[in-house]
């Protein structure tokens, strides 16, 4: 069940280096934040069980998801993801303010490769390893996901390393890129730069980018219902 599953990786404490780092993220809180409650735990994913698609990114953010609970929500990346969810439909609001501010997505589901805030936000192959196998559980609950975006490379790595895990290996090796495309097994993968400040400060991704792979997601999904 997939809320086994959340519960699961809400009470994970395999990696020491990434549970002293969530849980140390409070005492570095900018001063925005400085009277906030932090989650301080692992995250799990957030959105619709009937999804058809699924939005991966690396980690959570220390002041972003590691404070509110709730993937991709608090931050200025989460503002760029959910509002390009609400131009695509899949989102009913653009905003991700915190866990209880009303967002709900529809046919799809946004999840990350690791479920703690990293240090410098780079988890070792190590910490990436142990977190992947909460992936593959989510591809096996998430049933009806056909498409999947990977926000950065890290991101179209664990996608691959999990679907492996799940007999849909593929050879060779697709590389990444934004707005590269890979069917793996039963799924379509498309990659994205990451919504990442230094990303989308430096235009390296534009919302345009942006919209454009979720357009491309959601002729996928309509094609998958064609006769």
């Amino acid at each position: 069940m997939l809320r086994e599953l959340v519960a699961e990786i809400t009470a994970c404490e395999r990696c020491a280096r990434l549970v002293r780092c969530r849980e140390g993220a409070r005492k570095s809180a900018p001063k925005r934040f400085a009277d906030a409650s932090y989650w301080g735990r692992a995250v799990p994913g957030f959105g619709d069980r009937r999804a058809r698609l699924l939005v991966v990114g690396l980690a959570p953010a220390a002041h972003g998801a590691n404070r509110t609970g709730r993937v991709f929500t608090g931050d200025r990346s989460g503002d760029w993801l959910y509002r390009a969810l609400h131009r695509a439909r899949f989102a009913n609001q653009p905003e991700s303010k915190h866990a209880s501010d009303g967002l709900k997505l529809t046919d799809a589901y946004v999840t990350c490769v690791v479920r703690c805030a990293p240090p410098g936000n780079k988890p070792s192959p190590k910490e990436r390893d142990r977190c992947v196998p909460f992936l593959a559980r989510e591809l096996e609950l998430l049933q009806r996901v056909r498409v999947i975006v990977a926000l950065g490379a890290f991101a179209w790595d664990g996608v691959l390393r999990a679907a492996k895990s799940l007999g849909h290996e593929v050879k060779p090796r697709p590389a990444f890129g934004h707005g590269a495309i890979a069917r793996v097994g039963p799924y379509v993968l498309i990659g994205s730069y990451h919504v990442s400040q230094q990303n989308t400060f430096t235009g390296r991704l534009t919302e345009a980018m942006l919209d454009a792979v979720l357009a491309r997601a959601s002729a996928e999904l309509a094609a998958d219902h064609e006769p």
